[in-house]
């Protein structure tokens, strides 16, 4: 992996929108430290990648968007969590009084540094120190939201707003869990706007006009309303309109394999069919 801890891919300046892409859990790194503190082989966690995202959303900056791609594992620091969303359990000594112990996702063993991967496997074979937490944080955690802020204020000095989408992907068992009186059972993509409050209405329309239009099951904010990167961004009077979108891994991924299936180049296309069209339609959010 080269220095930096992301990778940022810019639209020519003719064709530039307010339109940013983010893939906060697609990254393959996973440091030294991390893997000597590890119970569990690279492989088990890789399961939870959210895998290719990054490759999916790389035609973005033909339609104008700016994308920004993490290139740390998100099991080495989860960056759609609050970075002191941390389990008390795993820590060797008392976390300091503003670290976040008490939510549901660390419960699920899923905080900003996870518990668990792949089949509930647990990563650690010993406790880990805060000073290793702060140094993730600083590492790969701050970086990256430093450097999406930074993309999200250019945008509003630029365009008078910003349009983030975060792209993102769920395994096919949440998927088929989905139940909804227009479908039945299972879903294709689920999209997060925190039930209406972290972008204008008018842009969740549009996308699920545009991925309903080629066939797709489309639903909203179940099981997946937005995580941290959603309700952080999210201030649509501020005119920062943020987005979430969950893609059922079985359009493009064998889990079993953990590699790519004859339906990747066909996503691709569905993704980069999405840029244009948000290209061409962000201003009905002015």
């Amino acid at each position: 992996m080269s220095d930096a801890p992301f990778d940022i891919l810019a639209p020519e300046a003719a064709i530039a929108t307010p339109l940013i892409f983010a893939s906060p859990h697609s990254g393959r790194f996973y440091p030294p430290d991390m893997l000597a503190a590890a119970a569990v082989d690279v492989a088990v966690m890789r399961r939870s990648e959210d895998a290719m995202v990054d490759s999916l959303i790389a035609a973005g900056p033909k339609s104008g968007v700016h994308a920004i791609r993490s290139r740390f594992g998100r099991a080495y620091i989860d960056l759609n969590r609050d970075p002191w969303e941390l389990d008390p359990a795993m820590f060797d000594g008392d976390l300091p009084d503003y670290a976040q112990g008490r939510t549901a996702r660390v419960a699920a063993g899923l905080g900003a540094i996870a518990r668990t991967a792949g089949e509930g496997q647990k990563i650690y074979a010993r406790k880990l120190t805060f000073e290793e937490a702060q140094q993730r944080v600083e590492a790969a955690h701050r970086p990256y939201h430093d450097a999406l802020s930074g993309l999200i204020d250019r945008a509003r000095r630029q365009f008078g707003l910003a349009v983030l989408v975060d792209w993102h992907s769920m395994p096919a068992a949440a998927a088929r869990s989905v139940v909804t009186p227009r479908y039945g059972k299972g879903c294709d993509f689920v999209l997060g706007d925190r039930f209406g409050s972290s972008c204008s209405p008018a842009l969740t329309r549009l996308v699920e006009k545009g991925l309903e239009g080629q066939g797709y099951r489309v639903v909203r904010n179940m099981p997946y309303a937005g995580g941290y990167t959603t309700e952080h961004y999210g201030r649509p009077a501020d005119r920062v309109h943020a987005l979430q979108i969950e893609i059922d891994r079985a359009l493009y991924w064998d889990e079993i394999r953990q590699q790519p299936t004859d339906g990747l180049p066909a996503l691709k296309s569905v993704v980069a069919g999405l840029a244009r069209q948000l290209s061409a339609g962000w201003t009905s959010l002015a």
